[in-house]
């Protein structure tokens, strides 16, 4: 950066901050959303571009659909003939994952496995 801009930079957000100027500012108190964090930066533009035109990647909108479903089963009765379709629709869904992820299993077992050894690792 040149030198001495950063300096006024600063100044200006500083006098900004105290005259209350990000005071009502949209969003505020709200966490931000780095959704975008895993994609490579040369991608994000695309991705940006795809998501705004209504396009998602394929693993996205199966996971979309495994959590509608996971939402249903939780609203099921457990013993009925319309669970055991909602969890044959689950197991389809979490097998073509797989199928699209290749090596990279997801599945509720794996999900939760993985948050145990996290916590340890962090404890």
């Amino acid at each position: 950066m040149i030198p001495g801009f950063e300096a006024l930079v600063e100044e200006r957000i500083k006098k900004a901050q105290k005259d209350g100027t990000f005071d009502n500012l949209e969003g505020k108190k709200k966490p931000l959303n780095f959704e975008d964090r895993h994609i490579p930066q040369e991608l994000r533009l695309a991705h940006k571009i795809l998501k705004n035109s209504g396009f998602l990647p394929p693993e996205v909108e199966l996971k979309k659909k495994i959590t509608q479903a996971e939402q249903l089963l939780e609203k099921t009765v457990v013993d009925s003939p319309e669970r055991l379709k909602i969890q044959k629709k689950l197991n389809y869904l979490f097998i073509k994952l797989n199928t699209i992820r290749g090596d990279r299993p997801c599945s509720p077992m794996m999900v939760d496995g993985y948050r145990d050894n996290l916590i340890k690792k962090i404890s």
